[in-house]
Parts: C-alpha cells; sequence; structure tokens
C-alpha cells in the first residue's frame, strides 16, 4: 500500500495505515506534516513560521503520539525554487530502508516558483525559517542529535543556520543574530550540489539580483560565504559532500572549486550526473553517509 498524503485527507491517519500495512511511503507537492507534528508545532512557540501554516509541501511526524523513533531524524534543506517535495527520491529511499516517517523530515522555504529563483538570497527570513525547522525537529523528537542533508542553495542555508551567528540582510536593511552554533546538535552534515564559494557565474551579475548579491548571495567574494567558510566543519560532527563534474548550475568543470566542504570528512564525487541528479541518484550514497559515516 502506498501513503500520499494530501490536504483532504488525514495526514496521521494515512501515515498511520501505510505504515501498520509496511507499505512504501510516497512524497509529493501534497504531502503536508503529520497531524500530531502540526499540532506540537502550534503548542511550541513554532506556529508563526511559514513551514507551520500548512499550506506549502511539507513532511514528517508522528503517526500518533508518542510513537518511538528507532532512528536519528533526518532533515532535508532544498534548493532555490524546489520544495519539500523535491526530496521524493531520498525520503523514499530511506523509507525503504527501514526509516518511519517520524524519523525523515522536509519543509519548504521561499518561493517554490521558479520564475522568481533569482529574487531567493540568505535572507533573514530564510535563514531563521531553515534555522527553527531544525530546532523544531530536535525539540519533537527528543533525539539527541539529528541528521541535515542539504541540496544547492539549501547547503549553504543549512550551514549557516547552523553555524549561527551575526548576519545583514542588504533587502530588509537590517543586522540579526542567528543565535549561537547548533553543531553540538549536528551528527552528520550532507551538503549535495552547493555552492559553498559561491557561483561563477555570479560574477557576472552580483548586485543586478538577490540570488547573487555581494553580502548575503552566492556571489563568490559574498560577505556571508567568506564568515560561513571561515571556519571549518562547524556544521556537525561528520561532514560531507556530494557533487558531480557536469553540474549545470553550478557549471561543468566548476564544482570541485565551490562545492567541497571547508574541512570536511570526505566527498563523493560524479563525472556525469546533472545538479537535480546529484540529488535523486545519489540516495544510496546520503543513506550512507548518515546512518554508517562512510562513502560507498
Amino acid at each position: 500500500m502506498s501513503l500520499r498524503v494530501n490536504t483532504g485527507t488525514s495526514p496521521a491517519a494515512l501515515a498511520t495505515r501505510a505504515v501498520a500495512d509496511s507499505g512504501k511511503v510516497e512524497v509529493s507537492k501534497d504531502s503536508r506534516f503529520s497531524n500530531d507534528f502540526q499540532r506540537w508545532l502550534h503548542e511550541n512557540g513554532y506556529g508563526h513560521y511559514k513551514f507551520a501554516q500548512g499550506d506549502v509541501p511539507a513532511f514528517g511526524g508522528r503517526t500518533q503520539p508518542g510513537e518511538k523513533l528507532d532512528k536519528e531524524p533526518v532533515i532535508f534543506i532544498h534548493g532555490n525554487s524546489d520544495s519539500a517535495a523535491g526530496w521524493e527520491k531520498s525520503i523514499e529511499h530511506f523509507n525503504a530502508q527501514g526509516y518511519k516517517p517520524s524519523e525523515l523530515y522536509a519543509m519548504t522555504w521561499g518561493d517554490a516558483n521558479p520564475m522568481k529563483a533569482a529574487l531567493q538570497h540568505h535572507s533573514q527570513q530564510n535563514l531563521e525559517e531553515v534555522r527553527a525547522f531544525i530546532q523544531a525537529v530536535k525539540e519533537y523528537t527528543g533525539a539527541e542529535k539529528v541528521d541535515v542533508i542539504g541540496h544547492s542553495m539549501g547547503v549553504t542555508l543549512a550551514r549557516k543556520a547552523i553555524q549561527g551567528g551575526d548576519a545583514y540582510d542588504p533587502y530588509a536593511r537590517q543586522s540579526f543574530d542567528l543565535g549561537k552554533p547548533l553543531t553540538d546538535n549536528v551528527d552528520t552534515f550532507v551538503g549535495i550540489a552547493g555552492a559553498n564559494h559561491g557561483l561563477r557565474a555570479a560574477l557576472y551579475t552580483g548586485n543586478l539580483t538577490p540570488t547573487t548579491n555581494r553580502i548575503s548571495g552566492l556571489h563568490p567574494a559574498s560577505a556571508l560565504l567568506e564568515d560561513l567558510n571561515a571556519v571549518n566543519h562547524d556544521e556537525g560532527q561528520n561532514v560531507y559532500s556530494i557533487w558531480s563534474h557536469s553540474d549545470q548550475i553550478i557549471g561543468p568543470g566548476r564544482a570541485a572549486g565551490t562545492s567541497p566542504i571547508p574541512g570536511q570528512d570526505g566527498q563523493k564525487v560524479y563525472n556525469t550526473y546533472g545538479h537535480m541528479g546529484s540529488r535523486d541518484l545519489s540516495v544510496d550514497v546520503q543513506l550512507a553517509m548518515v546512518s554508517r559515516h562512510v562513502i560507498p
């Protein structure tokens, strides 16, 4: 039996039925948090965040109150103009290998409209949303540590959310403080197809678009990226990257100069995968990294 969560049917009821039948989980744009997690968010101070509103793709949560977790929770942070539904392949693979919906979490940040991709950057709102989600999952599950997997811009958003500290939003025209590092709360961090040292294409657009601006964007000389890379290995106890030489977004042949994470413990490199393929075709590697701390 399959589980496809949608707004017309109780997520908790569907999830409970699917797990009981030992069927597989399916992720789509209709997926939402379980009733238990949604209720918990609103009862524990997270209800004002956009990811908790229940009107965007999301995944995760206990099928019933008090459900026991057997594995470390995994949090998935998508890239620019994507959504939680973009993690379909990863979540379904993890589920097939024994992870329950209560151990797999994905939220949606920013606008999922590709036509507005150039407007996204490491804004105060985006960073606070991602950081709050990581904190909420850890608190909700009661886990000692969580695992975090990011893709594309979700890599640098998640890295800064975990690193914490000061930042500046040039469009809101204000400085803000994310708080102390969450490093000790993260067991394994995996960055897939990230632009950790910026995008070469951003050299030509710079401050013309928010995504490539020189303060909070993906410009190679971005103040945020320089701050982010000033400290090594602060994303978690184990840090890995996954990337491809053929990534058409990063730029063919350019990923080696931007996708590795400073101080990382290892990496998986592909020759032919594209930007999305690096995520969708590496699910077995993602699982090995978070569950066994190895690179197959």
